[in-house]
């Protein structure tokens, strides 16, 4: 990548590729508005406030720290407190659905400046699918006044598995199996001339969760959209599986002879609840996927279920409801003493852009188990 403070997207940062620098960004993001001092710095990082003063120089010089203030003297030279400048780049994130595409801007903060929607057929030609994304990148870079001409790490492509999110190569996506093999980082790169990081919706959705509620507990995201499938989060990190495997939640199966679903099989818990909600059977939509998310918690004893995607948008109270009510009777049934809270995302699909953008942001703040690496250049 290469350093432009013009129109021209990716930046080079040096003071981003050291571990320590990204321990100090974190804190500075962390601190928001009001700031952090040298010294608290050099305190919580176990830095030398030699080394702190290095990595803030070069923070500044970069553009991505300022100072935010001066502390009161205790007796010695009052104390300088910096901040993070949120506005000094960007990401962004795309949600490819199957039938929709949703971009966000979001700036280093994490905050969403933009948000763009686009529609999109998954299984049109490969060239119209990109052209679309690009545009979409274009469309959302311009849509804030005056972040067009602001740095922009990258793009974060989130769309259904699976996938092998290292390399950027989709396998056979459900529903859509000519996608097998292709390698969209690489394409999308050379269509934007940005970064690319390719991931799953539900690890996307996920990730952004964790990164915002910055906690340890463990939880599974169920997203319920034209597809259902999980983002787990395990000792505060994103658990993908060797091979990007991990979550493909929809398709464990409920009835061995049950109805086909489009991955192959017969009875899978996707095909089930999305065939209920389709003739209007919320009821049965949600104890279905109750059902699943009751044997979730059980294989790996999770702290928190989180709903989201459209379709639970469209009637959440019924859907967390019946899904609470389906993993209280199973606690019940075990002795359990205390169920798991079950709670929903909002947004519909937006948490999955906006968790896409966290893709390409999470490694410069040095967040490595959450996002594994920095995106890759096609």
């Amino acid at each position: 990548m290469n350093r432009s403070n013009s129109r021209s997207g990716g930046a080079n940062l040096p003071a981003l590729r050291h571990h320590n620098a990204s321990l100090v960004l974190d804190l500075l993001r962390v601190a928001g508005e009001q700031g952090i001092s040298r010294l608290e710095l050099a305190e919580r990082t176990g830095l030398t406030p030699q080394a702190v003063s290095k990595i803030t120089a070069r923070l500044r010089a970069e553009g991505l720290a300022a100072e935010a203030g001066r502390l009161a003297s205790t007796g010695g030279k009052p104390r300088t407190v910096l901040r993070l400048v949120p506005d000094a780049g960007y990401a962004v994130g795309l949600h490819l659905d199957r039938d929709e595409l949703t971009a966000v801007l979001a700036d280093l903060a994490g905050t969403t400046v933009a948000t763009r929607g686009f529609p999109l057929d998954l299984g049109a030609p490969a060239a119209e699918v990109l052209a679309t994304a690009a545009h979409a990148v274009q469309t959302v870079r311009a849509a804030a006044p005056g972040t067009e001409y602001r740095q922009v790490f990258g793009v974060g492509a989130a769309l259904p598995g699976p996938l092998d999110h290292r390399d950027g190569v989709l396998h056979r996506v459900t529903g859509f199996p000519q996608w097998d093999g292709y390698p969209l980082r690489d394409a999308l790169a050379g269509h934007t001339g940005l970064p690319v990081v390719v991931d799953k919706d539900t690890n996307a959705a996920a990730l952004g969760l964790a990164l915002r509620e910055r906690a340890d507990a463990d939880f599974a995201y169920l997203h319920l959209g034209t597809g259902l499938g999980a983002g787990l989060v395990l000792g505060g990190a994103l658990h993908r599986g060797a091979r990007t495997g991990a979550g493909e939640f929809g398709h464990q199966t409920l009835q061995l002879d049950g109805p086909p679903c489009d991955c192959g099989g017969r009875g899978c818990i996707e095909a089930l609840c999305l065939a209920a909600a389709a003739r209007g059977d919320i009821a049965e939509a949600a104890r279905v996927l109750g059902a699943g998310a009751a044997n979730l918690v059980g294989l790996l004893d999770i702290d928190r279920v989180v709903l989201g995607g459209r379709t639970v948008a469209a009637d959440e109270d019924a859907y967390l409801s019946g899904v609470r009510a389906v993993i209280d009777e199973r606690a019940r049934r075990e002795g359990v003493p205390a169920t798991v809270p079950v709670t929903v995302a909002g947004g519909g699909d937006r948490p999955v852009a906006e968790g896409a953008a966290q893709l390409v942001l999470a490694p410069l703040f040095g967040r490595a188990g959450e996002a594994e690496e920095r995106p890759g250049q096609g």
